[in-house]
C-alpha cells in the first residue's frame, strides 16, 4: 500500500516537474522572439485583432495537418512526420517571429484539446520545441533580408537549426523523459529504433540514424513546400 503510494507521488512530481518545464520553455522562447522582433527586425505593425485571426486560422490549419501522419522507414513508430510546420512558417514569414511561436502553441494545444496525447506530454513538448527550433532562425533570417533568397537562406538555416538542436534536446532531455514519464526502460525505447534499423544499439546511435535524418527530413519538405505557397497566400493575405 505505502509503495504504491510512494510510486503514485513519484509520478505526479514528475509530471508536474515536466509541465512547469514545459511552461519555462515556452516562456523563454516567447521572450526570446520578442526581444528579437522589437530590437532588431521591427516588423511592420498590424492591428492585433487581424493578427489574432490570422495566426488563430494558421494554427487551425496546422492542427489539422497533425493529424495526416507518416510513418518513416529508418525511425521507430513514435517518429512519425507531419506537415504542420507548413502554415506555421508562413505565419511567421507573414506576422513576425512573435506570432509564429504563439501559433506554433495554439497549434499543440488545438491538438492536444482534439486528440489528447500517447507519449505523456513529451512528444507535444518536442513538437512545440524543435518546431520553434525551425521557424525562429527561418523567420529571423527572411525579415531580415524580405527577398526570396532570404526565404531560401531562413529555410536552410532553420532547417540546419533543426536538425542540430531537436537531434541534441531528443538525446539530452526527450527520450530520457519520454522513459520516465511513460514508463518505458531506455533499453525498450532502443530496442524500437533497433527493429527498423539494427545499427540503432543505444541512445546515441537511435538519434544518429532516426532523429537527425528525420529533422533534416522534415526541414527540407517543410521549407519546399512553403517555398510554393507562401508568395501566394501572402498576396491573399495583403488583398484581405
Amino acid at each position: 500500500m505505502l509503495e504504491g503510494l510512494e510510486k503514485l507521488w513519484t509520478a505526479v512530481q514528475d509530471n508536474v516537474m515536466f509541465l512547469l518545464a514545459c511552461l519555462l520553455v515556452f516562456v523563454g522562447i516567447f521572450v526570446a522572439a520578442v526581444l528579437l522582433e522589437r530590437l532588431w527586425l521591427k516588423p511592420e505593425k498590424q492591428s492585433p485583432a487581424r493578427r489574432a485571426a490570422y495566426v488563430g486560422i494558421f494554427a487551425a490549419i496546422a492542427a489539422v495537418l497533425m493529424y495526416l501522419e507518416f510513418p518513416l522507414p529508418f525511425a521507430p513508430a513514435f517518429y512519425e512526420i507531419d506537415f504542420s510546420e507548413v502554415p506555421v512558417l508562413i505565419c511567421s514569414f507573414s506576422l513576425g517571429p512573435v506570432a509564429g511561436v504563439v501559433c506554433e502553441f495554439v497549434k499543440v494545444v488545438l491538438k492536444l484539446l482534439l486528440k489528447g496525447t500517447t507519449t505523456a506530454f513529451v512528444g507535444d513538448l518536442a513538437n512545440f520545441v524543435v518546431g520553434c527550433s525551425f521557424i525562429l532562425p527561418a523567420s529571423v533570417v527572411y525579415f531580415a533580408k524580405k527577398t526570396k533568397m532570404g526565404a531560401i537562406v531562413g529555410m536552410g538555416v532553420g532547417t540546419a537549426v533543426m536538425t542540430v538542436f531537436g537531434s541534441l534536446f531528443n538525446a539530452v532531455y526527450l527520450i530520457p523523459a519520454f522513459s520516465v514519464l511513460f514508463g518505458s526502460p531506455l533499453e525498450e525505447i532502443v530496442a524500437m529504433g533497433t527493429a527498423v534499423n539494427g545499427a540503432i544499439v543505444d541512445v546515441t546511435t537511435l538519434v544518429l540514424f532516426a532523429v537527425v535524418p528525420f529533422n533534416l527530413l522534415k526541414g527540407v519538405v517543410v521549407s519546399v513546400i512553403t517555398f510554393f505557397l507562401y508568395k501566394h497566400i501572402e498576396r491573399l493575405l495583403r488583398m484581405r
